[in-house]
C-alpha cells in the first residue's frame, strides 16, 4: 500500500524548498518516466521535489538521491521534478484507485507540434502518481501509463488549454507486487477506467485554480 505524503521541505541555497514524499508499508511494482527510478521495476518510495525556475542542474538523478538519503528513504524509489509547490498537491480516488497531481501548465504545447516551442520562464510541469490496488503486468504497466496521460490531455483540452501536456510532465504509476496479475490497463478496463478518472479529476482540478511558480513567490 502507498501511504499518503508526507510535505516536508529541505534547505538549500539557504532557503526552505518543499518535498512531498509518498512511502510504502512494502515492495511496489513500478512504472515510471521520471528522472529518479525510471522503467519497471521494484520501488519502495516517491519523491516530488519542488526546485526554483531557475533550476539547471544536468545530473537531477544525482540530486534526487541525495535527497532521499537526506530522508532516509531506504531501497529504491522514484524521485520527480517541478517548479510547482509540491504542498498544492491535489488528491482524487476511484473505485480504489488514487491518484495525485502536481499541476503547472504555464507551457502547455502540442506533442506532435512542428517545430518545437519557445519555452517561456513559467512553470510547466505535471507530475502524476497513481496507486492501482491490483497487480498490474508489464504491459498493463505501460497502458496505465498511456491511460494517464489521455486523461491528463482530456483534462487540459477541457480547460481550454492548446496543448496536449508539457514539455517535461512524467507519470509514476504504482501497485502490489503479489496477486493475480491484472493484463490490461487501458481506459475500458477494470482498473484503467477509474484510473482515467482519478486522474482527469485531480488534473483538472489543479489546472483550474491559478498557478505560481514557487520561486516568484519568494520575490512577489
Amino acid at each position: 500500500m502507498l501511504s499518503d505524503p508526507t510535505p516536508t521541505s529541505r534547505a538549500e541555497d539557504g532557503r526552505q524548498i518543499p518535498l512531498l514524499v509518498w512511502r510504502a508499508d512494502g515492495p511496489l511494482r513500478a512504472v515510471s518516466s521520471g528522472p529518479l527510478g525510471g522503467g519497471i521495476g521494484v520501488r519502495h518510495w516517491v519523491l516530488n521535489a519542488t526546485v526554483p525556475m531557475s533550476y539547471d542542474r544536468d545530473d537531477p538523478a544525482a540530486h534526487l538521491t541525495a535527497l532521499a538519503a537526506d530522508l532516509a528513504l531506504d531501497g529504491p524509489g522514484v524521485g520527480l521534478l517541478t517548479g510547482v509547490d509540491v504542498t498544492e498537491v491535489v488528491a482524487r480516488t476511484d473505485t480504489g484507485v488514487r491518484a495525485w497531481a502536481t499541476v503547472g501548465l504555464g507551457t502547455p504545447v502540442p506533442a506532435a507540434a512542428p517545430e518545437p516551442a519557445a519555452l517561456a520562464q513559467r512553470v510547466g510541469t505535471v507530475n502524476i502518481v497513481v496507486y492501482v490496488p491490483a497487480r498490474l503486468a508489464d504491459s498493463a504497466l505501460v497502458n496505465a501509463v498511456a491511460t494517464a496521460t489521455e486523461a491528463k490531455t482530456q483534462a487540459i483540452v477541457e480547460l481550454g488549454l492548446p496543448g496536449t501536456g508539457t514539455p517535461t510532465d512524467a507519470v509514476t504509476v504504482l501497485c502490489p507486487v503479489d496477486g493475480p496479475e491484472v493484463a490490461y490497463g487501458g481506459p475500458r478496463s477494470t482498473w484503467g477506467a477509474p484510473l482515467a478518472r482519478a486522474v482527469h479529476a485531480a488534473v483538472r482540478a489543479g489546472g483550474d485554480r491559478p498557478v505560481v511558480p514557487w520561486s516568484d513567490r519568494l520575490t512577489g
